[in-house]
């Protein structure tokens, strides 16, 4: 039971990194915006968390260093994208190519540096409680603060006026413009918040995650974010459970190794790809449930005035 409940709070652990920032992409795409950089904001925001670290002690600094990198990199994919009109997809598949090719670059001189000495958390009274207390109540607070952000962007999508807004813009980005909605602004804001939790993303993986800096170290993390988008069908609840799931499977693979069981490392290490794509594939053999839950216009650009 000891070991359960610690891969149970490992499974949050990971999958904290993949809700923050496949949450940021679900915000994207609700605009009708795809960006397929989230692997290089993530890596170039990890190195900035990772070097604020270093240098501060402070992990919410780091924190906040990783979101402003990631709403930096996303401003100049919006620019691009909304702006200029260039393809959504080569953009996005530049933009990763570039933060991995950066953020190696910048952490040369970061890869044998250490952080401090982590702190740790847990909460009072509840964090003694057999089982559960090791299982969920010993976590990073941004564990916690992820299942509230999920709850505040449901909220904000499907009880607001500019969650309103925001959804008809990725619906219909020509009859929101035709209502006088500043459709570029707002797909604009859209992608450099999706891009913000990105960073967040990045920066806990390398801070909290981890903690070090390694090149490439998010490893088809921000893939595995986009996809879970498509499997969560843009719904916020869906994108944790998704996390969570596939958070599981990464550990199961440490999990399974550490018991002895005798299979191969490498088919270990491909588990959480494999149920990616597997996950995928079951998906999309119901065309028209993807069809009604996907925003219309997403991956469309949009001229004023055409």
């Amino acid at each position: 039971m000891e070991a359960f409940a610690l891969l149970l709070a490992a499974t949050f652990n990971a999958g904290t990194v993949l809700a923050i920032a496949a949450l940021g992409l679900l915000i994207n795409e609700r605009a009708g915006i795809v960006n397929l950089g989230a692997e290089g904001m993530m890596l170039v925001a990890a190195i900035a968390g990772f070097a604020t670290a270093v240098h501060t002690g402070n992990d919410w600094l780091a924190f906040g260093a990783g979101a402003a990198a990631g709403a930096l990199l996303a401003a100049a994919f919006g620019v691009l994208v909304i702006w200029l009109n260039t393809n959504q997809y080569a953009t996005g598949l530049a933009l990763s190519l570039f933060g991995a090719g950066f953020s190696a670059f910048a952490g040369i001189t970061y890869t044998q540096e250490k952080l401090s000495e982590r702190a740790h958390f847990e909460i009072p009274g509840l964090a003694d409680i057999p089982f559960l207390g090791p299982a969920m109540f010993r976590q990073h607070p941004m564990v916690y603060l992820v299942v509230l952000l999920t709850i505040a962007i449901a909220w904000f999508l499907y009880r607001s006026r500019a969650g309103l807004v925001l959804r008809a813009v990725g619906e219909s980005p020509e009859s929101a413009h035709a209502l006088g909605y500043p459709v570029r602004r707002i797909r604009l804001a859209a992608v450099m918040t999706g891009g913000a939790l990105c960073g967040v993303a990045g920066a806990y993986l390398s801070v909290v995650y981890t903690p070090l800096w390694v090149e490439g170290m998010v490893a088809g993390k921000g893939w595995i974010a986009l996809a879970l988008t498509t499997f969560a069908t843009w719904r916020p609840a869906r994108v944790l459970l998704g996390a969570y799931l596939f958070g599981g499977v990464t550990m199961l693979q440490f999990h399974l190794q550490g018991e002895g069981v005798q299979i191969s490392s490498q088919f270990l290490t491909m588990l959480p790809y494999v149920a990616t794509i597997v996950v995928l594939v079951l998906i999309s053999r119901n065309a028209n449930f993807i069809k009604v839950n996907m925003p219309a216009s997403i991956g469309k650009p949009f001229f004023p005035g055409s």
